[in-house]
């Protein structure tokens, strides 16, 4: 039975990839528009406009290098292109690959959504450098001392590695997204309803995102 203890004791002996499958999910093509609208029980953090033509949505992982790779290379300016105009609407969800990933995703939520970017993308930029280091002994350790730069103290890191309400809502993010949308992998991201797999390119969201656009 897999329980935030069976979490929390795998990260603290440094394990981070224990309780999660990447298998046995049917690869699904487009879904409802409908259907992935409906947030989790923590809501979505969304930038751009709410009116956005377009919607994009990212299921994604922290621990994940490709979602890193997307974060750091394009992110930036597909945010200034399509974002910050007006055109997409943006949701990042939770898809933890492992329990490392699981507690930031829990961090990033600490005290309400303010934050989630912030979080969320220094832990994107420091992937494999001050935390989620390959061989790391010391992972808890190493996620705090970075997290430190966005103002998380030990305090409200004990504080949420306790907190039931977060970890219950990521969980379920993850297991609809599993169970309903054939996510397996990450990242995957969903442009008005179709899938595309992989850390897309600007060039990659200028094809799928231009046709919506010009309707």
């Amino acid at each position: 039975m897999t329980t935030r203890r069976n979490v929390i004791t795998a990260i603290a002996a440094g394990t981070a990839a224990g309780l999660f499958g990447r298998g046995g999910i049917a690869m699904a093509q487009d879904v409802s528009v409908v259907a992935l609208a409906a947030p989790g029980p923590l809501g979505d953090v969304t930038l751009g406009a709410d009116d956005a033509k377009v919607t994009v949505i990212e299921y994604a992982s922290l621990t994940c290098s490709h979602c890193a790779a997307f974060h750091n290379e394009t992110f930036a300016a597909f945010k200034e292109k399509y974002i910050d105009t007006g055109k997409v609407k943006f949701i990042l969800r939770e898809f933890p690959l492992d329990d490392l990933a699981l507690l930031g995703f829990m961090l990033a939520r600490f005290r309400g959504n303010d934050k989630f970017y912030a979080v969320t993308d220094l832990l994107f930029t420091q992937q494999g450098k001050t935390w989620a280091k390959p061989g790391d002994q010391k992972p808890l350790d190493s996620l705090l001392q970075t997290l430190r730069q966005a103002g998380i103290t030990q305090e409200d890191f004990d504080a949420t590695i306790k907190d039931r309400k977060l970890y219950d809502g990521i969980i379920a993010v993850r297991e609809r997204a599993a169970s309903e949308f054939g996510i397996n992998a990450t990242p995957t991201f969903f442009i008005n309803g179709k899938r595309y797999p992989g850390a897309l390119s600007l060039s990659d969201l200028d094809k799928a995102i231009g046709p919506l656009l010009a309707e």
